[in-house]
């Protein structure tokens, strides 16, 4: 055999579009593919969303529907919800990748298409492209987890937190009495803050602990430079 049949036949590369009606095939197709992959990463968050208020309804019915329930359930609560949102905050992350990419067509592409404007972010394929050699978040982790915070889950912080509240401060809710009257004194709401061997003391002050840190993070300082691009229309 010759050395030419015994060489490797040539592997041909992947064809580029070569005219413009080619390539706007292409972007019209991955721009369907980037949509498809947002709307997925929406979904999961509004589903994640969906189970802590299903959480926060379900533990607040047990919770005080009856005075034979333990306050330790809105604890628990609590718990699951800032569980739920430190997941959603990390599908936040993912989503936001998806949607800049998307956002990027709408803003340079299709919206030079119905009103062009001169020289708008010549280099936006240049960018796009080095998004897909080098796929990074585009935000942090605690900028994720504060944006969620800010626009979701506060409010079911402070119900369970209100919730809670009520629960020490009525011994109707406690099983100690049929009166609606709150706890006549500070000590008392203590006492009944206690969970099992664990005294209301500490209870307590985890308690203010973990809010004092979801008020941080609500008015932490972040980036949202980044979210001038979406407009007002943004998650």
């Amino acid at each position: 055999m010759t050395s030419a049949m015994l060489a490797e036949p040539a592997r041909e590369g992947v064809p580029l579009p070569q005219t413009s009606g080619e390539r706007i095939t292409v972007l019209a197709h991955f721009h369907r593919a980037e949509v498809g992959r947002m709307a997925g990463w929406r979904d999961r968050i509004d589903r994640t969303s969906n189970w802590a208020i299903t959480v926060v309804a379900a533990m607040l019915s047990v919770s005080l529907s009856t005075p034979n329930a333990h306050h330790g359930v809105l604890l628990f609560a609590m718990l699951l919800v800032f569980l739920l949102l430190r997941i959603e905050a990390r599908r936040y992350r993912f989503f936001d990748v998806y949607r800049s990419r998307v956002r990027q067509f709408e803003r340079y592409y299709f919206a030079q298409i119905f009103a062009p404007a001169a020289d708008f972010s010549a280099n936006w394929q240049q960018i796009l492209g080095q998004g897909l050699r080098e796929p990074r978040f585009r935000i942090s982790s605690a900028d994720a987890f504060s944006r969620r915070l800010r626009r979701n889950y506060i409010w079911m912080f402070l119900i369970l937190l209100l919730a809670w509240v009520l629960k020490i401060t009525t011994p109707a809710l406690q099983g100690g009495g049929n009166s609606l009257e709150l706890v006549h004194s500070a000590q008392e709401a203590v006492a009944n803050a206690s969970l099992g061997p664990i005294p209301g003391t500490l209870i307590l002050l985890g308690v203010l602990l973990v809010y004092a840190f979801l008020i941080y993070a609500w008015f932490r300082p972040m980036d949202d430079s980044d979210e001038s691009a979406y407009g007002e229309v943004h998650v």
